[in-house]
C-alpha cells in the first residue's frame, strides 16, 4: 500500500501525503457512524429509533444545507491557509469526540454530532479544492480522486470493523476515545502538508449549477460547460440513491427481520454489496480511459434507475443488497465521470472552486436522499417505488436536456480546454451580452 501510494510521482507533489490524510480521515468518519450506531439509532426502543435519526439528520445537516452556500466562496478567498483548515477540521473533530464519549448517553450527544458531522462535510469540500493543487504531472486528476477513494474506503472497512470491536469489548466510550486519537493523527498530517498548498494560483469562483454561457449580473462565479453541469445532476441523483439506501435499509431490516443473527446478517449483506460496489466501481472507473465520460454517467445512472424499478417490483432483502451493490458501482462510476469532465471542460483557474462546489452539491443530494429514506414506512416495496420513481424522473430529465447548444467560453484570455463543447455547427466565437 505504501508503494501504491507513492506511485506515478505522488510522493514527490504531496499526493501521497493529502492520500493519508483522507484515508484516516475516512477511517475516522467509520468509527464515528459506528459509535452513532449504537448510542444514538438503534440502542433506543424501535419506536424511538426513527425520531432519533430524524433529530440526527435534522440537527446535523439542517444546518450544513444553510451554510453550504457560505462554504463555497469562503473557500474561493481561502487561496492560503488551506492545509491549516484541513488541520482545524480535523482538530474540532478529535475534541468533540471526546465530548461525544462524555455525553453519549444524553442530548449532549447531538451537538457534538452537529459538529462532527459539518466538520467532515467541510473536510470533502477542502479536500476537493486541494487535490489540483498536489496533482503530479504524470497523473490526471480522475485516477487521483480514484486513488483518493480508494484508499479511503480500505482504510474506513478496517478502522470501522476495529471500532466495532473496541465497542463491542469496552463500550461507546473506549471507542469514541480512540477516535479523538485518529482524528489528532488526521490534524497533525494535515498541516505537514507541502506549503505549495497555500500559494495562491490565481482561482477564479465557478458556477457549478448554471448552464449560461456568462455570468449573471453582479455575480463573480464564472459558469462552467453544460457538460459539467449535467454529469453534477446525474451525480446528485445517484448520491441521493445513496443516502436513502443507507437510512431506509436500516429500518427496513429492522421492521422485517426478527432480529439477533439474522438481522445482523442481513443488514451485514446490504452494507458488504454497497462498500464492494464502491471499491468495484471506483477500480473500474479509474481504467476506463478510453471511455466517454459523458455517456458513462448517464449509463450509471439508468443502471441504477432500472435496478431500483426491478426492486421496487420484486422485492426482497436479497433484491435491496443487489440494488446497494449496484448503485455503488455507480456511484463510483458517476463521480470518476464527473472528474473526468471537470478535468477536461472547465479551465484550470476555475478547476480547484468546481471540485469544491460539486462536492457541496453532493453532500446536499445524500442528505436529501436520507431524509426520505426517514420520512417513508419501513415498506420494502413502497420505498423502493418512491426512489424508483425519482431517479426514472431524474435520468428522464437527464436525457431530455437538450445538449446541442451553443458554448461560448466564460473566460476569452484564457485557451480553449481540449474537448470543450460546441455543437458541431456553432463555431466557439464570443458573442455580444445580451441586454
Amino acid at each position: 500500500m505504501r508503494a501504491a501510494s507513492r506511485a506515478d510521482g505522488a510522493a514527490e507533489s504531496g499526493l501521497t501525503h493529502l492520500l493519508w490524510v483522507n484515508a484516516l480521515h475516512m477511517a475516522g468518519d467509520a468509527m464515528i457512524a459506528v459509535s452513532l450506531a449504537g448510542t444514538l439509532f438503534f440502542a433506543a426502543a424501535s419506536d424511538a429509533q426513527r425520531g432519533n435519526v430524524a433529530l440526527y439528520l435534522l440537527v446535523t445537516m439542517a444546518p450544513f444545507a444553510v451554510v453550504a452556500p457560505v462554504i463555497g466562496p469562503l473557500l474561493d478567498r481561502l487561496q492560503r491557509g488551506r492545509r491549516w483548515a484541513l488541520g482545524a477540521a480535523a482538530l474540532g473533530r478529535a475534541v468533540l469526540a471526546l465530548v461525544m464519549a462524555a455525553h453519549y448517553d444524553d442530548f449532549a450527544l447531538y451537538p457534538a454530532a452537529l459538529g462532527v458531522l459539518v466538520l467532515s462535510k467541510a473536510h470533502n469540500v477542502l479536500r476537493a479544492a486541494v487535490v489540483p493543487r498536489v496533482l503530479p504531472g504524470a497523473m490526471s486528476l480522475t485516477s487521483a480522486n480514484a486513488r483518493l477513494s480508494v484508499f479511503g474506503l480500505v482504510t474506513a472497512g478496517v478502522f470501522g470493523g476495529i471500532g466495532a470491536g473496541i465497542a463491542g469489548l469496552l463500550d461507546f466510550p473506549p471507542l469514541l476515545w480512540a477516535t479523538s486519537a485518529v482524528f489528532l493523527v488526521t490534524a497533525v498530517l494535515a498541516v505537514r502538508l507541502p506549503r505549495h498548498v497555500d500559494v495562491p494560483t490565481g482561482e477564479q469562483p465557478a458556477d457549478v449549477l448554471s448552464t449560461g454561457p456568462v455570468p449573471a449580473a453582479g455575480r463573480r462565479r464564472r459558469p462552467v460547460n453544460p457538460h459539467v453541469v449535467l454529469a453534477l445532476r446525474a451525480n446528485a441523483a445517484l448520491r441521493g440513491l445513496g443516502g436513502f439506501l443507507t437510512i431506509f435499509s436500516a429500518f427496513l431490516v429492522q421492521a422485517t427481520v426478527a432480529g439477533g443473527w439474522e438481522a445482523t446478517l442481513a443488514l451485514g449483506a446490504i452494507a458488504g454489496a454497497a462498500g464492494a460496489g464502491s471499491v468495484l466501481g471506483t477500480g473500474i472507473g479509474s481504467r476506463l480511459h478510453a471511455a466517454d465520460p459523458d455517456r458513462v454517467v448517464v449509463w450509471a445512472a439508468g443502471a441504477a434507475a432500472a435496478v431500483t424499478v426491478l426492486a421496487a417490483v420484486f422485492f426482497g432483502l436479497a433484491t435491496a443488497a443487489v440494488v446497494a451493490g449496484v448503485a455503488a458501482v455507480a456511484n463510483a462510476l458517476g463521480k470518476v465521470a464527473l472528474d473526468a469532465i471537470i478535468q477536461r471542460e472547465v479551465p484550470e483557474s476555475l478547476r480547484a472552486s468546481a471540485f469544491a462546489r460539486s462536492e457541496t452539491v453532493l453532500q446536499l443530494a445524500w442528505v436529501f436522499g436520507g431524509a426520505v429514506g426517514i420520512a417513508l414506512p419501513p415498506i420494502g416495496w413502497l420505498g423502493f417505488t418512491v426512489a424508483a420513481a425519482l431517479l426514472v424522473l431524474a435520468v428522464g430529465l437527464l436525457l431530455w436536456t437538450p445538449r446541442r447548444r451553443r458554448w461560448v467560453p466564460v473566460d476569452p484570455a484564457a485557451p480553449t480546454v481540449p474537448g470543450a463543447f460546441a455543437a458541431p455547427d456553432a463555431p466557439t466565437v464570443p458573442e455580444a451580452p445580451r441586454p
